[in-house]
């Protein structure tokens, strides 16, 4: 977080002072977090929530601003813990736009999965871009991971089914699909990946236990609409936000969770295969508004 850390702790400071709370401190904060990348809705909220919290608890100095903002962003990105992975298989889709790390992402859940005593297989199900299936038969071999692909353009519910039945001969208890973000075809998107989920349904019943949508930190605000066309379709159950080391806009998720009622399960925070951890959401207010760091 020490980009979008560094992008709005000075004006924080500044407008969480020792002067008694005013308008311009309310102008000031909401021009902070606008610039954090909060998107006007979630800040509108936020500041909404703040006025009554001070009205609520009498505060009268911008300084004990702080604290209540803290709980309140805290509160805007808490979700209940995502439900168990449990089927004959379970099978989970990562999905998003091509570039986000979809690839990359399906991988290294397949590691945290691995590391938590699941066995795991990796569905290259991205055939519209060869790239996708040779880049995860690398990432299989590297980490130890089996993987089902089919050819270039092979028919990507296919390569699904197949590993599901591979999954479950070889008595693996999760499949992570990684599919694709762009057809080179006129086919829609949308209806693609509707079809590889009813698919997934068949060959495992209650598949997919879950749908992670893969959203790049650094395209901030605009990852907003990529994720609105995602969850209408394929009923998106959770997010990872990568590169998030790389970004200033890190307040975007605060936006996903509150304009879109998503989750965030994981982040990515780097290029190695252990660079993913579960999402806190306490700890990652604490590290965006950890005065003491600064641009650290």
């Amino acid at each position: 977080m020490a980009r979008t850390r560094k992008a709005i702790v000075g004006r924080l400071a500044s407008a969480l002072g020792v002067s008694e709370i005013a308008g311009e401190t309310w102008d000031d904060l909401e021009a902070t977090l606008i610039q954090a990348d909060l998107g006007v809705p979630t800040t509108a909220a936020l500041i909404a929530s703040l006025r009554e919290r001070v009205k609520v608890d009498g505060l009268t100095r911008a300084s004990q601003l702080q604290s209540a903002l803290r709980a309140e962003l805290a509160a805007m990105l808490d979700a209940p813990p995502a439900p168990l992975l449990e089927g004959s298989p379970a099978v989970m889709l990562i999905v998003g736009v091509n570039g986000s790390g979809k690839t990359t992402t399906a991988a290294k859940l397949g590691r945290y999965f691995v590391s938590r005593g699941q066995k795991v297989i990796l569905a290259a199900a991205d055939t519209f871009r060869a790239a996708a299936i040779d880049q995860l038969q690398i990432w299989g071999e590297r980490l130890g991971l089996q993987v089902i692909a089919g050819g270039p353009n092979a028919d990507p519910g296919a390569v699904v089914f197949d590993a599901v039945n591979a999954a479950r001969a070889r008595g693996a208890t999760l499949v992570i699909a990684d599919t694709a973000g762009r057809l080179h075809t006129k086919f829609n998107l949308m209806e693609e990946l509707k079809k590889l989920r009813a698919v997934a349904g068949k060959a495992s019943p209650g598949a997919p236990q879950a749908v992670l949508l893969v959203l790049d930190a650094t395209t901030g605000q605009n990852a907003l609409s990529q994720a609105k066309h995602f969850k209408d379709a394929v009923g998106v159950t959770g997010v990872v936000l990568t590169k998030l080391d790389g970004s200033a806009k890190g307040g975007m998720a605060f936006a996903v969770c509150h304009d879109l009622g998503l989750p965030i399960r994981f982040v990515g925070t780097g290029e190695g295969a252990e660079d993913i951890q579960p999402f806190e959401a306490g700890e990652f207010v604490d590290e965006l508004l950890d005065t003491g760091r600064g641009g650290a």
